[in-house]
C-alpha cells in the first residue's frame, strides 16, 4: 500500500538520472552490478561498526536499485537484468544481517539468522509465486488491492 503511493514519486526522481545514463550508455545491468558492489561495501562497513559510512552506502546501493529499473524501463527490459536485479538484491538483503553478526556476534549472531530466515522464506515463497504464475501465464497487475484492504472497503 505504501509502495503504490511511494512509486509514482521515486519513478519521477529516477526518470532525469536514468535518461542521463542512458543517454550516455550505461546498461541498466551494469548499474546492478555497480549497486550491488556498494552494498557490500555497507557491509564491510556494518561489521567494522561504521555506522554513518554503512547508512550512506545502503541508501546508495537502495538509490542504484531503482536506477536500474528505471534505465532498463528506457532501454527496454531483459531477462538477464531482471535476474540480476531480483538475484542481487536477495543476496544484499541477506547480507546485511550478516555485516550486524560480524561486527558483534555474540550480540548480534542470532537475531541476524532469524533475519536471515525470514528473508529466505519470503523469497522464496514469492519466487515460487512467481514460478507458477509464469507457467499458467498469469500477469500481475501493478499492486492489486491485497486481501486486508478489499475487507476494509
Amino acid at each position: 500500500m505504501i509502495d503504490a503511493r511511494l512509486q509514482p514519486l521515486q519513478r519521477a526522481a529516477l526518470r532525469h538520472p536514468a535518461q542521463m545514463l542512458a543517454a550516455r550508455g550505461v546498461k541498466a545491468d551494469t548499474i546492478s552490478i555497480a549497486g550491488f558492489a556498494v552494498g557490500l561495501l555497507a557491509v564491510a562497513a556494518l561489521a567494522l561498526g561504521w555506522w554513518i559510512a554503512a547508512l550512506v552506502l545502503i541508501a546508495a546501493n537502495r538509490i542504484m536499485d531503482g536506477l536500474d529499473g528505471a534505465v532498463a524501463r528506457i532501454q527496454g527490459p531483459t531477462d538477464r537484468g531482471a535476474f540480476l536485479d531480483i538475484a542481487l538484491d536477495f543476496v544484499f538483503y541477506a547480507l546485511v544481517p550478516v555485516g550486524f553478526a560480524l561486527h558483534d556476534p555474540a550480540a548480534n549472531a542470532l537475531p541476524a539468522a532469524v533475519l536471515i530466515a525470514a528473508f529466505v522464506g519470503t523469497g522464496s515463497s514469492f519466487l515460487a509465486f512467481a514460478a507458477i504464475a509464469a507457467r499458467r501465464g498469469d500477469r500481475a497487475a501493478a499492486f492489486r488491492p491485497r486481501a486486508s484492504t478489499i475487507w476494509a472497503a
